[in-house]
């Protein structure tokens, strides 16, 4: 496998504005574990293996993201990869039913977060690259299974330590093959409870992709139609009470309600708007909405801290 140093192009992470214009992937064909996919989009690999022509074959290590151009090295390095026999890298943060998450802090697995990041890239359009990882936190996405022991990843998302627009989410992508099976709704929906948690009331960066904003106005929907569930009748709720309530940006509660379409054209005599409950009920019933949250909040692992036993 090739050796990726701390020189090599690094963390897909950053809204790409500068592009115009979608670009022709520079890879035809990527081999993960015995998954072959077809990438959307050109990602930032070495340029000995795709510089000024497109590579037809790309193998990836399903359990560490290491790649090569050359499948006899890929076969070997499966046989022999540190990860094959031990789980994913970083702390479990979530962990119900057949889904856990983990922690992995870019400073501690850059090796293993550059590879990750290069992978996604095929994947996505709107991002640009970093060369370092260590002011970024990873969550990765592990779907128990039977053919290993400790699950594989199957997406993820990630965030910046510290973000000065106090976004929850830098990058989040579930894998082309894991696609459409409601996995991104756990992942965002992860990113606001720790937003939650950490005090950090934002959204994902923009602009989104067109996937992207498909996955969220679901996600924000949900939490909208939730939270309105839960009001009294003839209550008056403003967007902001669901925004508090929801930790959803009040413009993206905005956006929900538009797209709901559950809001009478009459309004109250304080000129408020009314939400209909029926349409609301209605609403969640066609899109297969659950009352229940997306995640468990009782299923996240808080951090041990040092110094915490105390003796009588």
């Amino acid at each position: 496998m090739p050796n990726m140093a701390s020189a090599s192009p690094l963390n897909i992470l950053s809204p790409n504005r500068s592009s115009t214009k979608p670009q022709e992937p520079n890879v035809a064909n990527v081999v993960i574990g015995n998954l072959h996919i077809k990438p959307w989009y050109p990602s930032f690999y070495p340029e000995d293996m795709v510089g000024g022509r497109k590579t037809e074959w790309l193998y990836v290590c399903q359990w560490c993201f290491r790649y090569t151009s050359e499948v006899q090295s890929y076969s070997a390095h499966c046989k022999v990869c540190p990860l094959k026999d031990e789980p994913p890298p970083g702390e479990i943060v979530y962990d119900k039913g057949d889904y856990i998450i983990h922690e992995i802090d870019g400073e501690d697995h850059g090796l293993y977060a550059q590879n990750l990041s290069l992978f996604s890239k095929l994947f996505l359009e709107t991002k640009s690259v970093f060369f370092d990882v260590s002011t970024f936190l990873y969550y990765t996405l592990i779907l128990r299974n039977a053919s290993h022991p400790y699950g594989q990843v199957v997406g993820f998302f990630s965030k910046e330590k510290m973000s000065w627009d106090n976004n929850n989410v830098a990058c989040i992508l579930v894998f082309p093959p894991w696609q459409r099976r409601g996995l991104g709704q756990i992942l965002i929906a992860a990113s606001y409870e720790f937003g939650k948690r950490e005090g950090r009331f934002g959204g994902p960066e923009r602009p989104l992709s067109a996937l992207g904003r498909k996955g969220y106005l679901g996600f924000w929907c949900g939490e909208v139609y939730r939270f309105l569930l839960r009001a009294p009748l003839k209550r008056t709720v403003t967007v902001r009470d669901i925004s508090e309530g929801t930790y959803v940006m009040q413009e993206d509660v905005v956006a929900a309600l538009k797209e709901m379409d559950v809001l009478e054209k009459r309004k109250t005599a304080a000129g408020s708007i009314v939400v209909n409950k029926s349409k609301l009920r209605a609403w969640a019933e066609r899109h297969g909405v659950s009352r229940e949250p997306v995640v468990d909040v009782d299923a996240f692992v808080e951090a041990e801290e040092e110094g915490s036993e105390m003796e009588e």
